[in-house]
């Protein structure tokens, strides 16, 4: 498998699921599987973890351009908004001349203080599932995008399930084991139905780019 962000081949697997938060989705021990190869197999040469590399997959087709990501993103010109770090991505991203990074929850995705029209491509991972409003959010990324622009992201997705939100269950928080973070709690599950959020959201067109599937899995939605 040759990485999308680097080009090389090779990879390493660390589990990083602990027993918490399994109980708490209610993972089978499949789910669980390919969820620790989502967040725990990295690219032996860059480090960038799997969902980055998918989510690398992505942006090369939003913007057009020839594999690896570190070779032609800091060349492409492209206006970026980075909502969030993006994984392993966000060091290289933040080395393109058009990049902007907004670090949520301090920056309100649910209310981004940047003008219509203002960006090529927008890009979060791993985060939509601890806002509380995600529709708003995603409409949000919408009209920050130029006519024609692109979203790309991911969620952490248990794809033989529906998407359900976490109202009235006990709280969970991704980060580390114990991490009882405001910006860890888990809003929303998502499922199987993930794609649907961005057409909903006013977005015209949405494509699933996948890794490993069902682990590595993002979206690339066009305005």
């Amino acid at each position: 498998m040759h990485c999308s962000v680097c080009g090389g081949s090779g990879t390493t697997d660390t589990p990083v699921l602990w027993p918490d938060l399994i109980r708490d989705w209610a993972l089978a021990p499949h789910e669980a599987a390919y969820i620790d190869i989502q967040q725990g197999r990295r690219c032996a040469e860059c480090g960038a973890s799997l969902r980055s590399m998918v989510l690398a997959t992505a942006m090369l087709a939003a913007l057009t351009l020839p594999a690896p990501l570190d070779r032609h993103l800091p060349r492409s010109g492209a206006r970026i908004l980075e909502v969030n770090e993006a994984g392993t991505l966000h060091p290289l991203i933040a080395q393109a001349p058009g990049a902007t990074y907004a670090a949520y929850p301090r920056v309100d995705m649910q209310a981004l203080p940047y003008a219509d029209a203002s960006f090529d491509l927008v890009i979060h991972s791993d985060t939509l599932e601890h806002v509380p409003h995600p529709l708003r959010a995603l409409s949000e990324c919408a009209r920050v995008l130029r006519p024609g622009g692109a979203l790309c992201y991911t969620v952490p997705t248990i794809v033989e399930r529906l998407s359900r939100r976490r109202d009235g269950l006990p709280p969970s928080h991704h980060g580390a084991p114990g991490d009882g973070r405001d910006d860890h709690l888990v809003i929303t599950e998502y499922g199987a139905d993930m794609w649907t959020e961005p057409l909903r959201a006013g977005f015209a067109s949405v494509q699933i780019f996948a890794r490993d599937y069902p682990a590595g899995l993002a979206l690339l939605a066009r305005r």
